[in-house]
């Protein structure tokens, strides 16, 4: 298992140290090659041709000595030059054969001619080079050993090829994460307190022979904390906290993960007591046996030796084993069983109390304006999750410094919301005249709706600057938080406010565009939802049609089991359209019915593009926006102060105020 590393083992594997490795590998090539002497070979003669070409002046060098080991007759080795400079050896079998070369040697020699003379050498005895046999051998041998210390010592990318079966868990002894760095969690941290306690007083629990639970599951959607409130109950309890992914054990060679498995307990029992932490447990734990191929066989090999690690735990070892993942419902029965994971804790999204909390905690090193309160953030931003308001006020922090503002002002957490949930503006985009008006009218359609609908949520902001793919947005809040439950009233009116925008285009042009396409999309699925899963027709009754598919291996195009007939199928449909078009009905009724107020919507947010919670409850209560009305205003005065006396200039003038009037 990785472990921190000592800050005073300095790895060996640096620039200085490559270098050494090169530089041995260059010498240990060349001492080959000059041992083992020229590729090729020299070229071998027999006897009477080294004779004959010694005889024909075809030798240059000669150099004579004794074989080694010949104990019946004298025998020796000749090597040399040709007179092409090739290199040859021969062998002479006894004596005689020595001497008649000699006296050939002599000869040429003797002859007075320096030209044809043949160098000759006779060399008494073997010799041995021990240093071309010792020295291979020593750097053979320190190439091996410096690999060895390399891989002890290097980084991580070395030590795998000789720890591929190890646990890539990392630990962290010294964790500063606490309950304090956790907002909006309350519940979940109350559920943990104990599992803290029993880290720190483990015996009080082992005299009453009480088992702290062996694993503890976080399950919640993404960005909820689950791995900051993993990480604050390690710091919490002051014990070594190990942290690994489901997708380390997984390897391309069977048995790679069972053998990380077992090596990740080893190492965490002998630093009992710590937490053991696996990230997105689902990618070991998927259910075994499942999927259109069968099942993975080393994904089932790694679970397996998972289970039981986990339940070859001693009572009060010291071990807890924590996990974090948002899909429980594919994870394996067997591994949520008592005595693996005894308990799970849901992490879901924060209440308006829960995000004012975790603004406060996100918020703790920036500059913010005083004025502007944490509740105020909350209410804008339900649904968000803890990582949400992280980048909410990581955006809103950025937007101030673009500006060269010294703090944080309401526009730019406004600017944030808005690019968090649909991008940033896109305000290059050009539309024609009449794309904007349509898109006017049809933001106008929502807000007239929300304002009007008894129940329906309020309208916070409206506007036309296109964000992502969408041409305008409104951002309607509800009044009081939804936690878990929706009447039928409630999705009817939902339903209402998400045509309000086709059935204005339909009232105002006579015509209707694509723009309402998403509105479509989520009141469709909305009523069918009403009908099939939760019973709300009075016609089909309170029967469950269709619900999620247990065979979640199929892919989300297989996600509605649906057990009933085309008889059945038909009705749902005929209820599905009824509900559709008597809301369409309803929300062409109140856009008839406020029609004024609809156009002025439309009107003010061609002018000024954006309008806020304040500008339409004065566009409701007066019929008019101050704010654009005095701008107007004090334009026309400008044109009044500057008109000239000349009747040209007079005419002009006229023209111009009467062009600002319309």
């Amino acid at each position: 298992m990785a472990v921190a590393k000592n800050p005073q083992n300095k790895p060996l594997n640096n620039r200085s140290t490559r270098f050494i490795m090169i530089a041995l590998l260059v010498i240990l090539v060349i001492s080959i090659f000059y041992s083992f002497g020229n590729v090729n070979g020299p070229e071998e003669l027999s006897n009477s041709t080294f004779i004959n070409l010694l005889e024909n002046g075809g030798i240059t060098s000669v150099e004579v000595s004794p074989l080694a080991g010949e104990t019946n007759y004298r025998a020796y080795k000749v090597s040399g030059q040709l007179l092409d400079d090739a290199y040859y050896i021969s062998y002479f079998a006894n004596d005689d054969e020595l001497m008649q070369a000699r006296d050939i040697i002599y000869q040429f020699n003797n002859d007075g001619l320096l030209a044809n003379d043949i160098d000759y050498e006779f060399v008494p005895g073997a010799t041995y080079n021990l240093l071309n046999i010792i020295f291979p051998i020593i750097l053979v041998a320190g190439v091996v050993i410096m690999l060895v210390v390399m891989m002890r010592g290097g980084n991580n990318a070395n030590k795998q090829a000789f720890d591929f079966g190890k646990s890539r868990a990392q630990v962290s002894k010294n964790q500063k994460t606490t309950f304090d760095d956790v907002a909006g969690a309350d519940e979940e941290k109350e559920e943990l307190k104990e599992i803290i306690d029993f880290l720190k007083n483990p015996k009080k629990y082992m005299e009453l022979g009480a088992r702290i639970p062996r694993g503890v599951l976080l399950v919640g959607p993404p960005g909820t904390g689950k791995t900051l409130i993993a990480r604050a109950v390690a710091g919490e309890a002051n014990v070594p906290f190990y942290f690994v992914s489901g997708s380390d054990f997984l390897e391309m060679f069977v048995g790679v993960g069972a053998s990380r498995v077992r090596d990740m307990f080893k190492t965490a029992k002998t630093h009992a007591p710590c937490i053991l932490f696996i990230d997105e447990i689902d990618a070991v734990g998927r259910q075994r046996g499942t999927g259109l191929g069968g099942g993975h066989d080393e994904r089932e090999q790694t679970l397996n030796q998972l289970l039981v690690e986990m339940d070859g735990f001693g009572h009060n070892s010291g071990v807890i084993v924590m996990a974090a993942t948002n899909r429980v419902d594919i994870l394996d029965p067997a591994l949520m069983r008592p005595g693996r994971f005894d308990r799970q804790v849901y992490v879901g999204r924060p209440d308006i109390k829960g995000r004012v909390e975790i603004l406060k905690v996100h918020s703790r090193n920036k500059k913010i304006n005083p004025n502007i309160t944490f509740q105020e953030i909350a209410r804008r931003t339900p649904g968000f999750t803890g990582a949400d308001l992280e980048n909410l006020m990581n955006e809103a922090a950025l937007l101030a410094a673009r500006e060269n503002k010294p703090q944080i002002e309401l526009p730019h957490i406004d600017e944030a919301v808005d690019r968090v949930m649909m991008g940033p503006a896109k305000k290059s985009r050009v539309f024609s005249k009449k794309e904007k008006e349509i898109i006017a009218y049809h933001e106008a359609g929502h807000a007239v709706i929300g304002i009007k609908l008894e129940n329906a949520n309020i309208v916070h902001k409206v506007t036309i600057i296109p964000r992502g793919q969408a041409g305008g947005y409104n951002l309607m809040l509800p009044k009081e938080e939804h936690a878990f439950l929706q009447t039928k009233q409630n999705l009817l009116e939902m339903i209402i406010g998400l045509l309000g925008g086709r059935v204005a285009e339909e009232v105002i042009f006579n015509e209707i565009s694509t723009g309402g396409h998403n509105d479509l999309q989520r009141s469709t699925a909305i009523a069918r939802s009403m009908i099939t899963e939760y019973g709300m027709s009075e016609r089909l009754g309170p029967i469950t049609y269709e619900k999620d598919s247990d065979t979640v291996f199929l892919g989300r195009d297989y996600g509605k089991s649906k057990n009933f007939s085309e008889q059945i199928a038909t009705e749902i449909d005929k209820e599905v359209r009824g509900i559709i078009h008597e809301c369409y009905d309803k929300a062409k009724t109140l856009i008839e019915k406020h029609i004024d107020l609809l156009k002025t919507i439309a009107h003010y947010l061609l002018e000024v593009e954006t309008l806020t919670k304040e500008d339409i409850d004065e566009i409701v209560e007066t019929n008019k926006l101050s704010r654009f009305d005095d701008v107007l205003a004090s334009e026309l005065n400008e044109v009044e102060k500057t008109e000239d006396t000349s009747e040209e200039a007079k005419n002009e003038s006229q023209e111009e105020k009467t062009e600002l009037k319309d």
